[in-house]
């Protein structure tokens, strides 16, 4: 029991003389005295769990002990940066690639232009709901802007859209001159 006691007694005395040392060597290392006093904890936790055999030879255990956590950190943070820059490196590619090609974008653009003809053509309301429910608008307030009861608004962007679809075949086939779009692709192009 008597010897339980001691053992924090000198797990404190040796904490209080080499943990300046040991965070100072580690700070030296890393570069980051947060970083460094996480370490030093480390190295201290370690010696309270399994002290060395001999304790006259503690500074060289600690120095052991504090290199080798050292260096692990440095290893896990430059995989963690190369982890990082690899991850950032994929992600600007596909970004890149998914930049839209002049074709795409002038395709867009037509599509985005049939599609505001055709709004124009369909009355207020649903024009209002459409837009308001493509905006991320819920049923509720919708209702409020409209005016009517939040019970029939699901109907009423239902019809909407039914109105909208119409009209934008109607729209394609004015702009194709009755052709069908299967009927538009060519001679084998």
């Amino acid at each position: 029991m008597e010897e339980g006691a001691q053992v924090p007694e000198l797990f404190q005395r040796l904490f209080r003389e080499h943990y300046p040392g040991v965070a100072r060597k580690l700070y030296a290392l890393t570069g980051d005295y947060a970083a460094a006093e996480d370490l030093a904890q480390e190295v201290f936790l370690r010696l309270y769990r399994s002290p060395p055999d001999r304790l006259e030879a503690v500074g060289a255990w600690l120095h052991r002990v504090l290199t080798r956590i050292g260096y692990d950190y440095m290893r896990q943070r430059s995989s963690g940066k190369a982890l990082l820059e690899k991850e950032t490196a994929r992600v600007a590619a596909w970004s890149e690639s998914a930049a839209p090609s002049g074709e795409t974008e002038v395709i867009r653009e037509w599509e985005i232009d049939v599609v505001r003809r055709v709004l124009q053509k369909l009355s207020d309301r649903d024009r209002t709901a459409l837009l308001l429910r493509e905006e991320g608008y819920s049923y509720e307030e919708i209702a409020l802007r409209l005016e009517v009861n939040p019970k029939i608004v699901g109907t009423l962007l239902a019809r909407a859209e039914e109105r909208l679809k119409k009209k934008y075949g109607q729209e394609e086939e004015r702009q194709y001159g009755g052709r069908r779009e299967s009927d538009r692709g060519g001679a084998g192009f």
